[in-house]
């Protein structure tokens, strides 16, 4: 289904990673630019409450009182109409159509809710009991809530979200610019083999700093709908290569398994996204995160990569070359003191290859040091 034709629809939640997913799903459901958002706006413009439930099996079948049976394909105007009967309204769940309206749930009284007014307090009872989203439009308080899995979002304005992406955006810009300075002084201290654990901390934390921001300003993507195509395309513009860098600098300094301590990829990764906001400005923490120990003696420590960023950066040349020639020569300097002859030893490494190689990293061992020197 087209962007702006129908949103994919939501399904039901399974876990938390399941609850934020469903969460996304419903939010881009019910989006600026789809007829349910169209119909919803409809519902409050002409003064009028709602509760919709964005799913329907035998649960919901079975809390539904009073009411009309329907089998009507779904339309705003329909929508707008149906929510004057002042009852519930079941939609399938691919959104295609409208199954129940006029309609008493009665979901289980027992389930906690922190909601107060008769309408909310039901809908978010039937999103806890189903695992469908549910939404209610508040006639009196002028508002759409959407309730799922426990979770309750107002839906804004989408001037209100535009005002708080542009001023995130901003800032990724801000934090971008940074990014690029120290991974660009990272590169040229590779080249001369003065890196320290701190320049490794410090391009890690910005890379993770500009990821963090990018979900935020994602999320607000997902809310805007047709609304956010341009901050999208910015978004696109200013990431583009972060999620990489991220995993080949973790690649090139993770520090070998000992006996005392061992970190694979994934888990610096893993830990670099698990570290607090407060935790990520600390460069001593983002240390540990990557597998040191953290301390001002190893922050100042020497290290030296093995190659993966920097040939990552040669054209035309896939992974499984690069992983095969960081294997074989240990290293980024030897790489870079490697001969056309050497480089051809590699399986699958053939003259031409060698040769675009060993030019690929003379010219970048070139711009890094001019750019940090000149």
């Amino acid at each position: 289904m087209a962007a702006n034709d129908r949103a994919a629809a939501p399904g039901k939640s399974g876990g938390s990673s399941g609850a934020d997913g469903l969460m996304r799903a419903s939010l881009s459901a019910v989006a600026p630019g789809t007829p349910m958002r169209d119909g919803l706006e409809r519902v409050l413009r002409g003064n009028t409450g709602g509760l919709i439930v964005l799913g329907f099996d035998k649960t919901v079948e079975s809390m539904c009182s009073g009411g009309f049976v329907l089998d009507v394909e779904f339309t705003a105007t329909r929508l707008r109409e149906l929510c004057k009967l002042d009852g519930g309204i079941a939609i399938s769940s691919d959104l295609s159509k409208i199954l129940r309206a006029g309609v008493q749930f009665v979901p289980d009284a027992t389930i906690p809710t922190e909601e107060t007014g008769t309408r909310h307090r039901t809908a978010d009872r039937v999103s806890k009991q189903v695992g469908f989203p549910v939404v209610s439009v508040s006639q009196s308080m002028r508002l759409i809530a959407l309730y799922v899995d426990g979770q309750r979002r107002v839906l804004e304005d989408s001037a209100a979200i535009l005002s708080r992406a542009n001023q995130a955006l901003a800032t990724l810009e801000r934090y971008k610019l940074r990014l690029d300075e120290v991974a660009g002084t990272l590169s040229a201290l590779e080249i001369e083999d003065l890196v320290t654990v701190r320049d490794v901390s410090a391009v890690a934390q910005r890379l993770e700093m500009v990821r963090r921001i990018a979900t935020e300003i994602a999320e607000y993507v997902v809310e805007l709908g047709t609304d956010g195509r341009l901050l999208a395309l910015q978004l696109d513009e200013l990431i583009a290569g972060v999620e990489p860098e991220r995993e080949l600098v973790v690649r090139d300094y993770v520090p070998e398994p000992t006996a005392k301590r061992s970190r694979t990829v994934d888990e610096a990764l893993s830990e670099l996204d698990a570290l607090a906001h407060a935790e990520l400005l600390e460069l001593p923490t983002v240390a540990r995160a990557l597998g040191y120990t953290g301390s001002p003696e190893t922050l100042d420590s020497a290290v030296s990569p093995r190659g993966f960023r920097l040939l990552a950066k040669v054209p035309r040349l896939p992974g499984a070359i690069i992983d095969r020639l960081v294997e074989h020569f240990g290293g980024l300097q030897k790489l870079l003191a490697a001969s056309v002859d050497d480089l051809q030893t590699v399986d699958g490494v053939g003259e031409a290859r060698a040769r675009s190689v060993r030019e690929g990293l003379s010219r970048l061992a070139e711009s890094s040091i001019l750019e940090r020197y000149v």
